[in-house]
């Protein structure tokens, strides 16, 4: 049984502050540790669970967070950036499940560090005309490949979102949303034994099933018109409102290299303070 963890880190123990995911700030550093903490405890449980090879896949900014040192010496891990399929490179490659670890609410709604790839410069995300945060997406992607989500980690909010695209998974709130800055936390040796059962029992789901390939619509909404002018630029995408692009791809696989290219150019598109 082959299992892929999909390590996002705004959802991780503890976390609630830009600074806590911040790469190079010393909360960050402190933060690391807890990611790790629950990264581990994830794995074991999967291992209890049955599962005979687990890859750890690094989904958060420089991809480059996790203590390999610290690291559960049963898993392996996939880190550093600019991987085709981002934050989930490997479910492609015959895994049998997989978990979105560490994991938030969307653009445009509530939820601790709620954002879909882009920190603050998306407003909303939808798929198929449905609003879509980052573990909607990569659940689509993972079906696609005919692989089950079968742990899904964060807040208490983006629990409540992953029962709408991945009902059967396994929900582990580490924390409760007061705000996008604020959360009632549980400590890391808390939040460990919660996500290592879940991870055990949520191997009772493992085992592909067959996939299918459809075609697909991303569309996504910018805070500032120059954004989504620029995303534009790129070939099949189409600006069809002021801050708002969309485009079609045959398969979930592509939408979401087309997605990276959009948000890639947005993101070079902004401009100092304002945006």
């Amino acid at each position: 049984m082959r299992i892929m963890i999909s390590a996002d880190m705004e959802g991780a123990s503890g976390v609630t502050w830009t600074a806590d995911v911040q790469v190079g700030t010393d909360e960050w550093q402190r933060f690391r540790k807890m990611f790790t903490s629950d990264v581990n405890a994830c794995v074991a449980g999967l291992f209890a669970g049955g599962a005979t090879d687990v890859l750890v896949n690094e989904a958060h900014s420089s991809q480059r967070n996790i203590l390999l040192e610290d690291l559960d010496t049963r898993a392996r891990m996939l880190t550093g950036r600019h991987k085709p399929l981002s934050m989930m490179q490997g479910v492609d490659t015959g895994m049998d499940g997989v978990v979105f670890l560490g994991y938030h609410t969307g653009a445009g709604v509530e939820g601790v560090l709620s954002h879909t790839y882009l920190p603050n410069q998306i407003t909303g995300v939808w798929l198929d005309g449905v609003h879509a945060s980052e573990g909607r997406l990569n659940a689509a992607l993972a079906a696609e490949h005919g692989v089950p989500v079968l742990v899904v980690t964060g807040d208490d909010l983006t629990c409540e979102d992953a029962g709408s695209y991945a009902p059967e998974a396994r929900p582990v709130a580490v924390k409760e949303c007061v705000s996008r800055y604020a959360a009632i936390c549980l400590p890391p040796t808390v939040t460990a034994t919660a996500i290592e059962e879940a991870s055990r029992a949520g191997m009772a789901r493992a085992g592909r099933f067959a996939g299918s390939v459809s075609g697909h619509r991303i569309e996504v909404e910018f805070d500032a018109a120059h954004l989504a002018a620029a995303a534009a630029v790129v070939p099949t995408v189409e600006q069809f409102d002021v801050r708002r692009v969309g485009f079609d791809a045959e398969s979930m696989t592509e939408a979401m290299k087309a997605f990276k290219v959009v948000t890639a150019i947005a993101s070079g598109a902004v401009e100092g303070n304002y945006g």
